[in-house]
């Protein structure tokens, strides 16, 4: 079996998926981070190798927040930012879609398409209110399973308004209306329309929202939310197969179009790396006033890679991902590239 992989690691979630040779969905599997991303992208490829034992990966795609430590990690031939993978997956399994809604675990994002080429897009900044987090640590506090938050807000006769401009206002405002006495139902309806109407206030403010509209990321399984964004919306959303894999998706697409376009073997490091030992540090960069935070990635072989420098000094380290060095090798190449950073200093 052949294929290309694509992965996304998020705060919340790491997704991954085997596409086809033609670009059909093989497997995906969506797996809870928990704050761990090298456990949680090894977890996944473990469980990759044990049911897919014969499968040759002709190309690795990266996205998500967490995509150049994926990156490294996995050798992968291709790194893309979120807009770029959700993009080229909505396109790919809707060809006509003119409007994306994506809500993720940490931020959310609107991405305007218009004759097949992303024309805009706005990501949330630093407020959670619009995302999924903001929905489990309230159904949390109201007691409720997220699996059945969408559900209960669906029976709601009379959805209360609850402030959705803050995650601290909206939860004293939920409180105050539990004291007073509304039912969950309206309570958890109050709460999707509240993120709903936040998420259009500021991600999607001066934005033409035409259809058609896709709703994608794991926040798509609500009920409650799509039935809110429909209403405010006043037009029927799409819901993707894979709703909560198309960054995946789109990466493992957009890997597959580079290793036709320029054929060569892919640079993936293989499952093995399910297996090995990962250290992440970090170290503060002193040769100008910004002060960068370098975030270094080793494993028992030696120094892998470094990121995080606004000028690029550190981020080349001479060890080519995806090629087996020898732990000299490693260490010398990272010798070098010290005293090379240090000489720009």
């Amino acid at each position: 079996m052949q294929g290309y992989l694509g992965i996304d690691v998020g705060s919340v979630s790491t997704n991954i998926v085997i596409l086809s040779e033609t670009g059909q969905m093989q497997h995906n599997l969506y797996l809870r981070t928990h704050g761990q991303p090298i456990a949680a992208i090894q977890n996944g490829l473990r469980s990759i190798m044990e049911q897919f034992q014969d499968l040759e990966v002709l190309g690795v795609g990266c996205t998500g927040s967490g995509r150049r430590l994926t990156g490294v990690l996995s050798g992968a031939d291709l790194v893309k930012n979120e807009i770029t993978a959700h993009a080229v997956a909505a396109m790919y399994c809707h060809p006509e879609v003119q409007t994306v809604l994506e809500i993720g675990g940490q931020d959310s994002k609107i991405i305007v398409i218009r004759n097949g080429v992303v024309s805009d897009f706005a990501m949330n900044t630093v407020c959670a209110a619009g995302t999924g987090s903001f929905l489990d640590q309230q159904a949390s506090r109201l007691g409720v399973a997220i699996n059945d938050f969408g559900g209960l807000a669906l029976k709601s006769e009379n959805p209360v308004r609850i402030a959705g401009r803050c995650t601290v206002f909206a939860e004293s405002d939920m409180i105050h209306k539990q004291q007073v006495g509304h039912s969950i139902e309206d309570i958890t309806a109050g709460l999707c329309e509240s993120l709903v109407r936040n998420y259009l206030a500021n991600v999607g403010k001066g934005k033409e929202i035409r259809e058609p509209v896709l709703f994608q990321g794991g926040v798509a399984a609500n009920a409650g939310i799509r039935a809110a964004f429909e209403k405010q919306l006043e037009v029927k959303l799409i819901i993707p197969e894979h709703f909560s894999v198309m960054g995946a998706i789109g990466s493992a697409l957009l890997a597959r179009e580079e290793m036709l376009e320029n054929p060569r073997p892919s640079s993936f490091r293989g499952f093995t790396i399910a297996d090995r030992h990962y250290i992440t540090s970090s170290f503060e960069c002193t040769g100008c006033p910004n002060m960068c935070e370098i975030v270094r990635l080793t494993d028992d072989s030696g120094l892998l890679a470094n990121w995080g420098g606004r000028c690029g000094k550190w981020d080349s380290n001479g060890v080519v991902p995806g090629k087996a060095a020898t732990a000299a090798a490693n260490n010398a190449a990272e010798n070098t590239y010290i005293d090379r950073a240090k000489s720009l200093c």
